[in-house]
């Protein structure tokens, strides 16, 4: 797409490396890179493109060109990095995520909570997607279906198998003209296989799970957004071992709206529903009303959101007073 500016045209990130970039310009892909000014500029990781992103770049010719700025963000999903308190940018301008675990081996009810709640954080539409069905009988994947429709009633699911074409046509139907999809999950789940199907190619390497000691290994080590034939788009992850909320207590609120109505008819407008008398979500855990794993669930993750966003101030607050201590030094040199 041209630009308005001379010799600029608006791209978008489709791979990310480190330091460099894939850009699709039309259907054609260059290489890229940042201006050294926008190196300059950039304050934190979310300074830099990511996959899904539009940018303006310049193409320099020989299959290169330089990103000159990247435009306005609908929307960019992120976690905490694993072991640190800093954001990881995982993908921008999506409208969708498809959460992938596979039933015989990865499936988890908080996990599904988890990848919800940074989806929601950001404004993106949840899918939750049952992989490798074809692994477990009828009867179980019957089981786990209405385990994960009363935990998740309002959250669309889809039941997938490269084997069955069926569950891949549906996944296949799930995807819009002109959209942006990711895959998230652990590693393992099956995300690469899927992608190749959908692709109709096998583009993506794929690895099989060891049957012995049945963990993933990792097939995809970077994030690289695909074109399907029907015009939508989706981006494959690296699997995640860990995934850290960051900035998310509007996704947790989001996710777990029903404990947070039901807080409202607390007797202590401040209740932390842990042991305060009178506690309306308490009550609902000891009546059965509330299951007690979506409670805890709630409180683990209710605190780390907590505990990043204090952190986060914490460390703004630190760089507040540096920034001040460098203008004073500065004004009594002069």
């Amino acid at each position: 797409m041209k630009n308005s500016r001379s010799g600029e045209n608006t791209a978008r990130i489709v791979a990310q490396y480190q330091g460099k970039y894939r850009v699709r310009l039309g259907d054609n892909e260059l290489w890229a890179a940042v201006t050294g000014k926008h190196m300059h500029r950039a304050e934190s990781v979310r300074d830099y493109p990511v996959v899904g992103d539009l940018v303006n770049i310049t193409d320099i010719g020989h299959g290169s060109a330089v990103i000159r700025d990247i435009l306005p963000r609908k929307n960019i999903l992120e976690r905490k990095a694993a072991g640190k308190n800093s954001l990881q940018p995982i993908a921008a301008n999506v409208d969708a995520a498809f959460i992938v675990q596979a039933v015989d081996r990865d499936f988890n009810l908080n996990r599904f909570e988890r990848y919800i709640t940074i989806t929601r954080a950001a404004k993106i539409r949840p899918v939750l997607v049952l992989n490798k069905i074809d692994l477990i009988t009828p009867g179980e994947l019957e089981e786990k279906t209405k385990l994960v429709e009363a935990r998740f009633e309002n959250t669309p699911l889809l039941t997938t198998s490269i084997f069955l074409e069926d569950g891949v046509n549906k996944l296949f139907r799930a995807v819009k003209k002109g959209e942006v999809y990711c895959l998230l999950g652990s590693s393992g789940v099956g995300k690469s296989a899927l992608i190749n199907k959908l692709l109709g190619e096998e583009l993506l390497k794929t690895r099989e799970i060891s049957a012995q000691t049945k963990k993933g290994k990792h097939t995809t080590t970077h994030r690289e957004l695909f074109v399907l034939k029907g015009g939508g788009m989706i981006i494959d992850n690296p699997g995640m071992r860990e995934v850290g909320l960051a900035d998310a207590r509007e996704g947790v609120k989001s996710v777990f709206s029903e404990i947070e109505d039901l807080g409202k008819t607390c007797k202590f407008a401040d209740c932390t529903h842990q042991h305060e008398p009178g506690c309306a979500v308490l009550e609902a855990v000891r009546s059965g009303l509330l299951s007690e794993s979506k409670y805890k669930n709630y409180l683990k993750l209710r605190k780390e959101a907590e505990h990043y966003e204090m952190t986060d101030f914490e460390r703004r607050a630190k760089d507040r007073r540096f920034g001040k201590m460098v203008k004073a030094y500065k004004k009594q040199k002069k």
